[in-house]
């Protein structure tokens, strides 16, 4: 169980918490994501007086460099861990830094850590078996970076359910850029006979799925007739395209509002045993839209 260490030990008003991101600032930028989280983060810690601050790296090691100058300086009282690795050197780290944290993933990555996580192996299940429903046999994933944990969770999900219906798979590596969306399909397209392609695909982001909607338009390929396609995220974007992108929904801002949650117990002295500190969002949905039958 949480225990107390005293009324407000650590809370510095006015330093904030830090976010050191492994992201190309142009993905970065097309990707509602991270604005929906950090507005859920700002919404709890703001009243505190507690700012976020995310500074955008191009590795890991660099995510590590920042963290350790953040803390030497003084110049965060907390961080957020996100996108981690498997056996990922950052959390150590945090725990040699000796700061407050939390990680957004599977507690499996976590290290001990305390954890808000969103279930992405139940998710996926639902969307492999409502595609397989829909009368698809042969299934492909648009990945994101294939070394993150998140992308191999989600991606043994996908393979397995789809076995489980004796579906075949085909997996396309990406990056959560638009233009991974694009190279998706045309590999797609490439591919010899229509007995080769898949007919659905899903997409680790919102952004990848857009990118192959407009590539599968400019190739002739009509959808959902000829491909249906489903993201990861439900965003304006999805919403918005034409036809609408189905998506998987979950509240990001409510999950930026649960680590803000955790940040705060812990910059107010509330200590986690390792371990003991999971915290589960609402379970994601899939929402069918005009891109899938």
């Amino acid at each position: 169980m949480p225990t107390r260490t005293g009324p407000a030990q650590r809370h510095r008003n006015g330093t904030p918490v830090g976010l050191a991101l492994v992201r190309d600032a142009e993905v970065l930028g097309a990707e509602p994501f991270f604005h929906e989280f950090i507005a859920g983060m700002e919404r709890v810690l703001a009243p505190l007086d507690v700012p976020v601050l995310l500074q955008v790296v191009a590795t890991v090691a660099k995510a590590g460099e920042r963290m350790r100058t953040w803390a030497r300086h003084g110049q965060v009282q907390g961080l957020i861990l996100i996108d981690l690795l498997p056996g990922d050197e950052r959390v150590a780290l945090v725990r040699e830094l000796g700061l407050p944290a939390v990680v957004i993933g599977d507690p499996v990555t976590a290290g001990g850590l305390p954890a808000v996580w969103t279930q992405d192996e139940v998710a996926m299940r639902d969307v492999v078996t409502a595609l397989v429903a829909a009368g698809h046999t042969h299934l492909g994933h648009v990945c994101g970076p294939a070394q993150m944990a998140h992308t191999i969770i989600r991606r043994r999900r996908f393979e397995a359910v789809a076995a489980e219906h004796g579906a075949r798979t085909t997996t396309f590596d990406g990056d959560y850029s638009q233009a991974a969306g694009v190279r998706a399909v045309g590999d797609l397209a490439a591919l010899e006979t229509e007995h080769d392609r898949p007919t659905a695909l899903v997409f680790d982001n919102d952004v990848m799925a857009l990118g192959a909607l407009i590539e599968a338009g400019r190739l002739g390929l009509a959808v959902p007739a000829d491909l249906s396609l489903v993201a990861w995220d439900d965003s304006a974007l999805c919403q918005l395209a034409e036809p609408p992108l189905s998506a998987v929904s979950h509240d990001v801002q409510e999950l930026g509002e649960l680590v803000g949650q955790v940040l705060a117990g812990q910059l107010g002295g509330t200590e986690y045993p390792p371990g003991e500190s999971v915290v589960t969002a609402a379970p994601a949905r899939l929402i069918a839209r005009g891109s899938s039958i």
